[in-house]
């Protein structure tokens, strides 16, 4: 299937239109017609180089929503005309531990990332949504419920799932104690899906200036991390924490803020942290953990939930040929909102 997306050449290239050819139909292929993708900070950590060496020319976007173009001959679980998701991995070897307990981003055999990673039948790279068409195997293709916005509903795949599955791997519910560092992408998505979950929630922040963007979300306000006295005033008074700075930060200041045997998620930074001090840690037995993704059922799980409750992520739309302009704001600072592509400014050309 020939199509089009914009791709990355090289890691210190803008992304440039880009005609490649999807694979044809397997049996349990299902093809996509792309009408939204959100746009992750993890693309442009990829796309620059800041995770390794990438396989270029690389198409981005794992945060993908469209409609059934066409189906393999042994589809059972879709049509054409389906609304229909695919997020961060398109497959995995479905036969380990980790994927018969539906964790197939901890596949035993290394999962297939949506973009930049080989196919594990012909070895060539996969590319990602930023693109009008994708081909991906059934059992990783995903339901979106018929009362879900879908121009809204990109960013649930990604920023969604990476904060819906920690908050119910630790047992969040009513009446938890929750703390959200971070306003960003990730940060804000945590609060709300915290919220809705009936959990009492604080943002932390380095300052107040997002407090009422935090109120509007569900929280009760916003801890300042920049207030010596304000953070001791909060000792204990956390049993879950996301954590979603992206960058290397110190872990070891958020510690005290749990109660005993509370536990610290981290799901943004991917890298080195500062160097970790024991002692809040061994003093309360709390814990640092860490979290990725969710797996397909999981994914399915949080789609539905936001369906349910009504849970959205701030979307600011833009034309595919805005990428780059969005790309520089992304790398400039953490914004409290998401980017989503509406692939209908793609031309087919």
């Amino acid at each position: 299937m020939k199509t089009v997306g914009y791709a990355a050449h090289s890691a210190d290239a803008e992304l440039v239109p880009y005609h490649f050819e999807r694979r044809d139909l397997r049996s349990n292929d299902v093809a996509i017609e792309i009408l939204y993708c959100g746009v992750c900070h993890s693309d442009l950590h990829t796309v620059n180089g800041d995770w390794g060496p990438q396989p270029y020319p690389l198409v981005p976007g794992h945060e993908i929503v469209g409609v059934v173009q066409s189906v393999g001959p042994d589809v059972k679980n879709y049509k054409v005309g389906d609304r229909v998701a695919v997020g961060c991995m398109v497959d995995s070897c479905l036969e380990c531990d980790q994927c018969h307990h539906h964790e197939e981003q901890f596949c035993r055999n290394g999962m297939t990332p949506t973009y930049g990673a080989p196919d594990r039948q012909t070895g060539e790279i996969t590319q990602g949504g930023y693109s009008k068409h994708i081909v991906v195997r059934e059992e990783f293709v995903l339901s979106i419920p018929d009362n879900m916005d879908i121009s809204k509903a990109a960013p649930i795949l990604c920023a969604g799932i990476t904060t819906f599955s920690p908050l119910r791997t630790w047992n969040v519910t009513k009446g938890t104690r929750v703390g959200v560092i971070g306003l960003g992408g990730l940060g804000h998505m945590a609060v709300k899906l915290a919220v809705a979950m009936g959990a009492e929630v604080t943002a932390i922040s380095r300052s107040k200036n997002k407090e009422k963007e935090a109120i509007e979300m569900g929280a009760k306000g916003i801890l300042a991390s920049g207030d010596a006295d304000a953070m001791a005033a909060a000792a204990s008074s956390f049993d879950v924490i996301i954590d979603t700075v992206p960058v290397k930060h110190d872990v070891s200041m958020y510690a005290s803020l749990l109660d005993i045997d509370g536990t610290i998620v981290i799901v943004g930074q991917v890298g080195p942290l500062d160097e970790l001090m024991s002692i809040p840690f061994v003093m309360g037995r709390r814990r640092v953990a860490g979290s990725l993704i969710g797996g397909i059922k999981e994914t399915q799980e949080v789609l539905d939930f936001c369906a349910e409750h009504n849970v959205y992520p701030d979307c600011e739309m833009i034309k595919m040929d805005e990428i780059n302009s969005a790309f520089e704001r992304l790398a400039q600072g953490d914004m409290a909102h998401r980017f989503v592509i509406d692939m209908s400014s793609l031309a087919a050309e």
